[in-house]
């Protein structure tokens, strides 16, 4: 029968050895990028072209307003990043429409007082902030969405700085559709087509080199015809639309993958209740006119509007299908914000990562060799306490990291590797407290029992203040140093666990056992 602290000691380290046992053989270990190859992106969300797009959306709200109160204006201009410069016929227009904005559009201030016929209003620093943090948050939430549709397991999304994304996709082989998915804006508008022409040349021509008010141009998709690749740059047409999108993805309840009429793969989508019926009203008044679907500024496809069309439509295109298949994720998921530009893009292949695992386990193998026989060497049986004590601490190690899901990182592989020396260093500590008592006369069990008493506050003093350090290249790390700080931080607390419980359990039980009478240290 076991007795004293031996009575709880025992079954603790059996029952946590064998949790960790059963967690790695039930559930396998997640590696980072650097290990199973993958994607790295920082991203920078161009929040700036939120506000243009929103001047924009003024400047024709104000154009409609004033033509609806019957007040003058001349002009208005847009000045980048946050100004519209308006020009009346005189200064008391000009009075006039200063004084409507002030009541009607509170998002403008005034930035210049009249001049002449002309003065300027910008918008409220609040509004543009407002307006930007949106844009970041929603740009996290819509990655994220095309991300989990994708199918990646353990991906890292988060924020870094004010304007910044960053996206880790472990095991990712596809690294270019990877990162066209996530990149990609995926504006879905719907505006119907008053003109087209094979070049945008012969389109402005019929307009005296200069688009009608209230329209804009737009490529169509380019050609794909692989015997041709110069036409890949080269649109198939140009369009004369209507610059207001009469429906948008925004309204949209879902896309899916399907065929066309010719068997090719398209993308079916479905609108909302909102969204129907406005796309309802919209063919019923347009019938025998040209609807665009444009995506992200092209014309995918330009059909005719044959009848009224409810809530179903279909985006022909010539796609494969994994591009049909990325069409339907981004436009589930929906639009971003605002463009996004690739500051960093880190790919890992997988036989780089797999290289990676292959050098990290040699290194851990031989430098855990080199450990084990140090200690035997140096403190014969003792060492080998110690040996089984390391061992019992990776297990607890590994076991801890893939039970609370965490992803080994190749830094992560050096933390285990730093673990392994910092545990031995414990055992050292324990080792030289008990021969000194030794070497002071004293009996073996009085010996191990100062020895372990006089060293655990030094060697959680160490331990801890190391523990720190982890917490704080946790909290700022990122991607690899988290990983590093996770594995070294884990090691931590289990080597702690291993020196002062389970070294301490071997040695009781060969004590209490009676056959050791002399310690070979």
């Amino acid at each position: 029968m076991f007795k004293g602290d031996l009575q709880w000691k025992i079954p603790l380290v059996v029952i946590l050895t064998a949790l960790a046992i059963g967690a790695l053989y039930y559930t396998p270990l997640n590696l980072g990028l650097d290990l199973q190859g993958g994607l790295h992106l920082i991203l920078e969300v161009q929040a700036d072209k939120v506000i243009e797009k929103e001047l924009t959306r003024s400047k024709d709200a104000l154009t409609s307003e004033f033509k609806k109160e019957r007040l003058k204006v001349t002009a208005i201009e847009v000045e980048v990043p946050d100004t519209l410069k308006i020009t009346a016929p005189t200064a008391e227009e000009a009075e006039k429409l200063l004084a409507y904005i002030h009541k009607e559009f509170s998002n403008f201030e005034e930035k210049s007082g009249i001049n002449g016929n002309v003065f300027s209003v910008q918008f409220k620093t609040q509004v543009t902030e407002y307006w930007k943090e949106n844009a970041i948050k929603q740009a996290l939430l819509t990655i994220r969405n095309r991300i989990d549709q994708y199918g990646v397991s353990e991906p890292i999304i988060q924020r870094q700085g004010k304007e910044r994304i960053i996206v880790e996709l472990p095991g990712v082989k596809d690294l270019q559709r990877a990162i066209e998915l996530i990149n990609v804006t995926a504006e879905l508008r719907f505006q119907l087509v008053r003109d087209m022409a094979a070049t945008e040349e012969q389109l402005l021509k019929r307009y005296n080199s200069k688009a009608p008010e209230g329209t804009v141009i737009l490529p169509g998709v380019a050609e794909t015809d692989d015997t041709q690749p110069l036409a890949k740059d080269t649109p198939k047409a140009f369009y004369l639309v209507e610059k207001e999108a009469k429906v948008t993805g925004a309204n949209l309840k879902d896309a899916r993958v399907s065929k066309d009429e010719m068997g090719m793969s398209a993308v079916s989508f479905e609108f909302d209740r909102e969204g129907a019926k406005l796309f309802s009203a919209l063919t019923e008044a347009n019938i025998g006119t040209q609807l665009a679907i444009v995506l992200d500024g092209k014309v995918q496809s330009a059909p005719v509007i044959r009848s009224k069309i409810s809530s179903q439509g279909q985006i022909t295109g010539n796609f494969t299908v994994e591009k049909a298949t990325d069409l339907a994720i981004v436009l589930r998921a929906g639009a971003l914000p605002a463009p996004m530009k690739i500051l960093q893009n880190v790919s890992v292949g997988p036989s780089l990562g797999e290289d990676s695992i292959r050098s990290g386990k040699n290194a851990i193998m031989i430098g855990a060799g080199i450990v084990f026989l140090f200690m035997i060497a140096y403190y014969k049986f003792s060492g080998i306490i110690a040996d089984v004590a390391l061992v019992i601490n990776l297990l607890l190690m590994m076991g801890a990291l893939t039970y609370f899901g965490a992803t080994l990182t190749l830094p992560g592989l050096a933390g285990i590797a730093l673990t392994i020396g910092m545990a031995v260093d414990s055992n050292i500590l324990i080792y030289e407290r008990i021969k000194e008592e030794m070497r002071k006369g004293k009996t073996l069990r009085s010996a191990v029992e100062n020895g372990f008493a006089r060293a655990h506050v030094t060697i959680i003093d160490a331990n801890l203040t190391t523990l720190l350090s982890g917490a704080i290249l946790f909290q700022f790390g990122t991607g690899p140093i988290k990983g590093f700080a996770v594995t070294l931080s884990v090691g931590i607390i289990t080597t702690l666990f291993t020196a002062l419980i389970v070294s301490k359990v071997i040695f009781d039980l060969l004590l209490q056992s009676g056959k050791v009478k002399r310690l070979s240290i």
